[in-house]
């Protein structure tokens, strides 16, 4: 069970980057859309918060109760995630209908920012005990990747993370940051 706490290492490590990079933005900065069709650099903290605070954490507590009842496999994408350990290193475009309200809304303050990661931190934190002794048997539909265990549900939270990174990296170029 070393894996799920190299995750969990995984995860507060990425989190805390995120953290220590809020300090370098303007609530302006974290505000601004390059093109109405894209999103800001807040709206993008605010999505990685929102997916995991209400997707990933709520499958992950299903996974761990006793309603886990999941029939399905994972999907091509799905193993391939899993295969990788992250998500392909492209733009994934996802709509309302897969996900509600997918579309976050601009942050009022850094400050919604820094207690939404640091409440993400501490759900993830609070979950690891529980994932390391539990049987990885009951599964929950993820809407692209398929049925997953609790364990890839803890480690997908830590890709998604990742994966923004190269979207954030293109919102700091857009704003003479990088």
């Amino acid at each position: 069970m070393t894996e799920i706490y190299d995750t969990a290492e995984k995860w507060e490590q990425i989190i805390q980057y995120y953290l220590n990079e809020l300090k370098h933005y303007t609530l302006e900065q974290l505000q601004y859309k390059p093109h109405p069709d894209q999103w800001s650099l807040g709206q993008m903290y605010n999505h990685l918060i929102q997916i995991s605070l209400n997707m990933q954490f709520p499958a992950i507590n299903q996974c761990l109760s006793n309603e886990a009842e999941c029939e399905e496999e994972k999907t091509e994408a799905g193993v391939r995630v899993f295969q990788n350990g992250s998500f392909p290193p492209i733009k994934i475009k996802l709509s309302d209908r897969l996900v509600p309200d997918f579309t976050p809304a601009q942050p009022e303050s850094k400050e919604e920012l820094v207690s939404g990661l640091k409440k993400v931190l501490e759900q993830a934190n609070e979950k690891i005990d529980r994932i390391s002794s539990t049987p990885h048997t009951g599964k929950v539909a993820h809407p692209r990747f398929g049925a997953l265990n609790v364990q890839e549900w803890f480690q997908l939270g830590e890709m998604h993370f990742r994966h923004h990174l190269r979207q954030k990296k293109e919102l700091d170029q857009i704003l003479g940051l990088s």
